[in-house]
């Protein structure tokens, strides 16, 4: 498995996992390689440090010897970039997950947020804009929002 450091268009860095260089250029052809952040499938490879994932085909000395080595890093904050990297593609994952789970209500947030509250609409997930005093007065009414950055969320999900 190889590990790519990546960027879209408009400058997102991320990782991407694949198979060989021969599989990353194929699906970056196709277009199936696109930013976690923006969605642009315009990505192009950043010069890196060659990084291979061989989960299980060392032995136990050299995990001994590697975990020797990472403390030392975290000693240097050597490491901190890639937990960082970790973090915000977690983060990336549960916000995708969260689009796909609810409904884009755009404009109306509030305003559905609270027909479903008071039982005026049915009972469902929904995500949209609304302004920091809208969701504040949501949450004044014991609505329980979940205020997302604009930048987080794909642009074409908003609309």
């Amino acid at each position: 498995m190889k590990v790519l450091d990546l960027q879209c268009s408009q400058g997102h860095r991320f990782e991407g996992w694949f198979a060989s260089a021969d599989d990353f250029e194929s699906q970056l052809s196709r277009k199936l390689v696109e930013c976690p952040i923006c969605a642009a499938t315009e990505v192009s490879r950043l010069p890196s440090a060659p990084r291979l994932n061989l989960s299980g085909a060392t032995n136990t000395q050299n995990d001994a010897g590697r975990r020797a080595a990472h403390s030392r890093d975290d000693e240097r904050g050597g490491s901190v970039p890639e937990r960082i990297r970790e973090i915000e593609a977690q983060a990336m994952r549960a916000l995708r997950e969260v689009l796909g789970k609810t409904e884009n209500v755009g404009e109306r947030f509030a305003e559905e947020a609270r027909r479903i509250h008071y039982n005026e609409a049915p009972a469902r997930n929904i995500r949209g804009v609304a302004t920091p005093e809208d969701a504040r007065s949501l949450v004044e009414e014991g609505i329980e929002v979940l205020p997302v950055p604009g930048a987080w969320v794909p642009k074409e999900t908003l609309q």
